[in-house]
């Protein structure tokens, strides 16, 4: 039978008591006093009114105990390896101590590893002040009954905190990790906090949306980063620095949109969107953004600032627009001359200021002429809101459809003996859906709206002046990543070889510059070699001035 602490030294006579301390918690929002550190607490005390002197303490925080944990808890496997390779002391009996049995298992397979442990190694199990001796069949039986509670608990709780969790989505309530920008309100309801609203936050919410137009103006995640490192009002409250990684989630997190994802699909949330971005502007933004974040076919800077203007924007006339310029420094009667070479064969190359002083002057041109760059780039209709709804509403029912499908593949009927569809019945559903469902979150990110930095070039008297800037108007100039940004965007260029050996200059056609509505223009190069070089017709097409 099971023991009081208080009688266990007439049980065992003569004998010196050891404890081995366990805690775990999974969280205690509330702060009820199960955190591991009162549960720790508690067995000291229990510990010090009995004279057993407490040998080691285990605690595993924010962790699960069920069988639906997706953590190892590497403090329980290590008092699991204590008990079963501790060797025993004459005249010592040690004891495991916890606060209650579901602090050491939620599922009966731990119970049986514990119980085994405590059995081969004669250690004694305590919890809720009570001493279980497991080579005793009574105190197996009623340890074993305690397990079998604490996982229909952990099932129960398993099976509200879903049913919660689907309300909430339904609602499109805020879960989770409060987001960097918003701020909650808390009421208690039945002894417990409830988030009743989520908020942008006064301070915080408009780092989010200047983040969008620092990268939508064509900047580098980079110099995002060290901006808002600078902020002391934009740190994050886990204390972390900006890195590449969590900028990125920020950017593209369509919650400051005023969504939430349910089942993989975003749908409207029950918080407002972050100001600025709750507008069909805003949300452009925000998708030429993403656009540009997610464009795995654009070669972008990675780990640094540019420094040249064209390199990996420029393309080999000869080779094919699958082989980029790229910048080398070349010596001459004891002259370090900057310039831009082939990648692939090196069989062109030209000075780098020639090329950048050729291509600035043919893109101001090409800006000069509004009805021209009006044409190429502002779209002729401009319901960007209702496209938008109109593809988001096409994907969630594709998605949702595919879901359902899974589903019901997954769902074995024990009545016919069958999935409720088949593989085959899958499989030709996806070949279907799929293709549909690319083509719209293809149309989705192409309802983008114009580049902010586009618009004031195009909408610019002297666009030279939003180019270069102006120092008597004390007007900066563009950056160096804003005007590669540009070129991208409106005009592919093209390096031909020299008619003859030894020319020092641009001649006509060696330099071609074709704009975007021209044939030949592309936005990225290639990812792989085509057969044939670049196309006869690139050669001399929209060759700007200069």
């Amino acid at each position: 039978m099971a023991f009081d602490p208080s009688y266990l030294h007439l049980v065992f006579p003569d004998t010196q008591f050891e404890a081995w301390l366990y805690g775990r918690a999974s969280r205690d929002p509330n702060k009820r006093g199960d955190s591991v550190e009162d549960q720790l607490g508690a067995g000291r005390t229990l510990c010090r009114d009995y004279n057993w002197h407490v040998a080691e303490e285990f605690k595993d925080t924010g962790l699960s105990a069920s069988r639906h944990a997706k953590q190892a808890r590497d403090d329980f496997e290590d008092l699991l390896d204590t008990i079963e390779n501790t060797p025993p002391k004459p005249g010592v009996i040690r004891i495991v101590v916890a606060y209650e049995a579901s602090r050491y298992y939620r599922d009966l397979e731990a119970y049986v590893r514990l119980r085994a442990a405590c059995l081969g190694a004669g250690v004694l199990l305590c919890y809720k002040g009570t001493v279980y001796d497991l080579s005793r069949s009574d105190d197996r039986k009623a340890t074993a009954q305690h397990a079998i509670d604490a996982e229909a608990e952990a099932d129960d709780i398993r099976d509200r905190n879903l049913r919660t969790a689907a309300r909430t989505a339904a609602a499109g309530d805020p879960h989770g990790r409060l987001l960097f920008g918003y701020v909650r309100d808390y009421e208690t309801v039945g002894g417990q906090l409830r988030c009743v609203a989520q908020r942008e936050h006064p301070t915080t919410g408009q780092y989010v949306y200047q983040s969008l137009v620092h990268i939508d103006r064509g900047r580098s995640v980079a110099s995002l980063i060290r901006w808002l490192n600078s902020e002391p009002a934009a740190a994050r409250s886990d204390g972390m620095p900006w890195t590449t990684r969590n900028v990125r989630l920020m950017l593209l997190n369509r919650a400051y949109l005023g969504e939430r994802k349910n089942g993989g699909a975003w749908t409207p949330a029950s918080w407002p969107a972050i100001k600025g971005l709750d507008s069909p502007e805003g949300r452009a933004m925000f998708n030429r953004v993403t656009a540009i974040l997610t464009d795995t076919g654009r070669r972008t800077q990675r780990g640094s600032e540019p420094v040249h203007l064209l390199s990996g924007i420029g393309l080999c006339g000869l080779c094919g627009d699958h082989a980029v310029l790229r910048g080398f420094v070349k010596t001459r009667g004891g002259r370090r001359i900057p310039e831009l070479r082939c990648q692939e064969k090196q069989d062109v190359s030209i000075r780098e200021d020639w090329l950048d002083a050729y291509v600035e002057e043919g893109v101001i041109n090409w800006f000069s002429d509004k009805a021209t760059a009006l044409a190429a780039l502002v779209p002729s209709d401009g319901d960007v809101e209702e496209k938008m709804t109109a593809a988001q509403r096409r994907i969630n029912a594709y998605e949702e459809q595919l879901r359902e499908a899974r589903a019901l593949a997954e769902d074995f009927d024990e009545t016919s003996g069958q999935f409720r569809l088949s593989a085959a019945s899958l499989a030709s559903m996806e070949q279907r859906l799929l293709p549909k469902l690319e083509a719209e979150r293809t149309t989705l990110r192409e309802i983008t709206g114009v580049d902010p930095v586009l618009m004031s070039l195009i909408h610019a008297p002297d666009p030279d002046l939003v180019w270069n800037g102006s120092e008597a108007e004390a007007r900066p100039a563009l950056s160096l990543d804003q005007k590669r940004s540009v070129i991208r965007k409106i005009v592919t260029v093209r390096l031909w070889p020299t008619s003859t050996p030894g020319v020092r200059r641009i001649e006509d056609g060696r330099v071609t510059l074709t704009f975007v509505g021209e044939a030949g223009f592309r936005d990225r190069p290639l990812r792989a070699p085509v057969s044939g070089s670049a196309p006869a017709e690139a050669r001399g097409a929209g060759a700007g001035t200069g």
